[in-house]
């Protein structure tokens, strides 16, 4: 038996890009993963049917403070934890709340102690904090919790950022010692029976703030590892921030977080994006541009992003993505999924979220078999030229009209 929450080992590498087995309580997930986000206990258009038998996504997220807010702690605490509650059977990981409640903007006030606003359901005065979150994530059983951080905006300058990397780290510490009391006292809805690899107790992952300074990432960086976490996340990314800054502190910071364990981007972000971040040493990731765009009639193909809605797409009885083999693609043309999304029928949105996911998971299989057969480099620059295609076409059907 073991004390340790999560097993983590790296396999194979090229460069800072590796490839490895991730092994929770509830399951292995191999690695690099996208991880679909479930706002409210749903991927948003999927049945887990569809995530778990066509796509074998091993891993989604769960919002701690939309849960929070609805249906609420003490509901999916009587039903047994979010596992039972919804029906998702693999592993879960919860973010912390704090990302969102930032994002209400002056509907916030942050303090030492917590954060207060308006919920967004009712309007009504609502108290988060470290100790908050980690019961609310206790009560959800996730497998994978995150501390509650603070998160600077994209372009805070640096004595913003500072204080809003240093009130993190003094949350960390908090989240960490509520954590372990949370486990001690057996409040944890989702344990499971200890193996020889994982303890059935919950992880917890600490995240590194500091905005776009590098020296500021560094310092909370040192502190986080400090305090000592199940693994490592890089927060506060894409807020806003110019692409160019993203990349510098993801190139600056991934390399450096612990090598064994877990390192997490989060909310990041395009197929381009993840494949760019592995090749830093990246592991994790969760965003929601396959769910959102799809709802918005936006598919991501080998080829770029393309709109359904266009007219060019009219009679086209191509599937979305010819090198695609999802059940969509199998099945459905272009043409199709316009006439559906143009018509305001719910199956577009199912069927492009399908595809969606499809194609981001996909792609995150194709980049760890790439790790494992020293073919990452060669992937990587064919995946990206790929991506460009579809405004190469455009560009040049302009120029010959």
């Amino acid at each position: 038996m073991t004390d340790q929450a999560i097993d983590f080992e790296v396999q194979a590498r090229e460069g800072e890009a590796r490839a490895g087995i991730l092994t929770t309580r509830r399951g292995l997930i191999e690695t690099p993963v996208f991880m679909p986000v479930g706002t409210a206990g749903t991927v948003k258009g999927m049945r887990f049917e569809a995530l778990e038998e066509e796509l074998d996504a091993r891993i989604i997220l769960g919002n701690t403070y939309h849960l929070w807010l609805r249906p609420g702690v003490e509901v999916i605490r009587k039903c047994g934890g979010l596992h039972r509650f919804s029906g998702w059977r693999r592993a879960l990981l919860t973010d912390s709340g704090g990302f969102q409640v930032w994002s209400l903007g002056a509907l916030r006030k942050i303090t030492e102690e917590g954060t207060r606003f308006r919920s967004h359901v009712d309007g009504s005065l609502q108290f988060l904090s470290p100790e908050i979150s980690m019961e609310v994530q206790a009560a959800l059983g996730s497998d994978i919790v995150m501390a509650f951080d603070e998160c600077a905006a994209g372009d805070a300058p640096p004595e913003v950022s500072r204080q809003s990397m240093e009130l993190t780290a003094r949350w960390a510490k908090r989240s960490r010692a509520e954590f372990d009391s949370l486990q001690s006292q057996g409040l944890d809805t989702g344990r499971t029976e200890a193996t020889e690899t994982v303890s059935g107790a919950q992880a917890l992952f600490g995240i590194v703030q500091g905005g776009a300074h590098l020296d500021l990432r560094r310092e909370s960086l040192a502190r986080t590892t400090e305090i000592g976490f199940d693994g490592y996340a890089i927060g506060g990314l894409s807020v806003g921030e110019e692409k160019t800054v993203m990349w510098r502190v993801v190139t600056d910071l991934a390399p450096e977080l612990p090598a064994d364990r877990p390192r997490y981007l989060m909310g990041v972000g395009t197929p381009e994006d993840l494949v760019e971040a592995v090749s830093r040493g990246v592991d994790m990731f969760d965003c929601v541009l396959p769910t959102r765009n799809g709802r918005t009639g936006q598919a991501f193909t080998s080829r770029g992003k393309m709109n359904v809605k266009n007219a060019q797409w009219a009679v086209d009885t191509r599937p979305l993505d010819e090198t695609c083999d999802c059940s969509v693609c199998k099945r459905h043309s272009r043409a199709y999924l316009r006439h559906l999304y143009l018509s305001g029928e719910l199956l577009a949105s199912v069927l492009l979220t399908h595809h969606n996911l499809a194609f981001f998971l996909d792609t995150m299989r194709r980049v760890r078999q790439s790790i494992r057969s020293g073919d990452f480099n060669k992937f990587r620059r064919e995946f990206t030229e790929g991506l460009n295609a579809l405004e190469q076409d455009k560009a040049l059907s302009s120029t010959e009209g």
